[in-house]
């Protein structure tokens, strides 16, 4: 059996995750510590005591879901269920960060304060009301591109995330975006809605992000990983540490390639799915996916037990 560990992109913030990981864990207390420590801000009160709308800041949400995966990783270290039994590792948009830092590719301090600067430069590169996201469902990948495409115009409109064979999201100007959803009801969509996002992630106009993410990223040590890491916008493995560098600036115009990521861990052997850290939304897309696979959440101290439990002999 192989198994990969998947970590959660923007959106699976909750107020109050990963708290009974650190609670019942000092190896996972000892992440949030750190992070907090790195960004000097007490991130992890707001984490667990604050309230969702300052939580879900682009700036905030970004470490905060990096924490939490690394606090569930760091439980389940503790349990001998670690890195090591793992295959492969990836993440969605910002939780291939996460995937990064799980496999000592990056430092936990490091990428903590590469996704607070990820965040501001997202958040800056487009002014509020200018861009849009949407997500078109129930039409696959190759018509949303073609869909895209005719929206644009002199505008931009991009398939920004692949996430499973019928959940495709547009990013790009908000008139552009806005005439993809009439376009994509037109061509039979089951829903097509614009999503309560603060910025067109993904796509052309997060240029100024990635000339910002280049610098930021040029500053830091990255080491081949333990394990191989499935990147978004090849949809592959890589493990060259100077490659990763540019993937990853490459990641915040290019697309999320969720979809055939999974696909391509399904061709390499793997048949087990673990979802580290806040929430199971990459659960559900693996589901419809990779059909055969089994899947698991980690996102609290009974799951981790959970998991103990499965790897025992019947």
């Amino acid at each position: 059996m192989s198994r990969a560990f998947v970590f959660p992109g923007q959106g699976a913030q909750t107020i109050g995750m990963g708290r009974a990981l650190a609670e019942a864990y000092p190896a996972a207390r000892a992440v949030f510590q750190e992070v907090d420590e790195a960004l000097g801000q007490d991130l992890s009160k707001l984490i667990w005591e604050g309230d969702i709308e300052t939580l879900t800041l682009t700036q905030n949400a970004q470490p905060a879901l990096m924490a939490t995966s690394m606090a569930a990783l760091a439980a389940l270290e503790t349990e001998g269920l670690g890195i090591a039994t793992a295959s492969f590792v990836a993440g969605h948009s910002l939780g291939e960060y996460s995937a990064l830092c799980a496999a000592g590719s990056l430092g936990l301090a490091d990428t903590a304060r590469l996704l607070q600067v990820r965040g501001i430069a997202m958040q800056e590169a487009v002014p509020v009301g200018v861009g849009a996201m949407a997500a078109l469902l129930g039409l696959d990948y190759d018509t949303v591109v073609e869909i895209a495409h005719e929206a644009a115009g002199d505008e931009v409109c991009q398939a920004a995330n692949d996430n499973d064979p019928a959940q495709v999201v547009v990013s790009g100007h908000k008139a552009a975006v806005e005439r993809a959803v009439e376009l994509a009801k037109a061509r039979g969509a089951k829903r097509a809605l614009l999503l309560p996002v603060s910025a067109p992630f993904h796509c052309a106009l997060m240029q100024p992000a990635a000339s910002v993410m280049s610098e930021a990223l040029a500053a830091v040590v990255i080491e081949a990983p333990l394990v191989p890491v499935v990147v978004n916008v090849r949809a592959e493995a890589v493990t060259e540490p100077d490659r990763i560098r540019a993937l990853l600036v490459a990641q915040v115009t290019g697309a999320v390639r969720w979809r055939e990521s999974v696909q391509w861990m399904e061709g390499a052997g793997v048949t087990e799915f673990w979802e580290i850290g806040a929430g199971k939304a990459l659960s559900g897309m693996i589901k419809r996916i990779a059909k055969g696979a089994a899947t698991r959440a980690i996102g609290a101290p009974e799951d981790v037990t959970a998991a103990l439990v499965a790897q025992q002999p019947a």
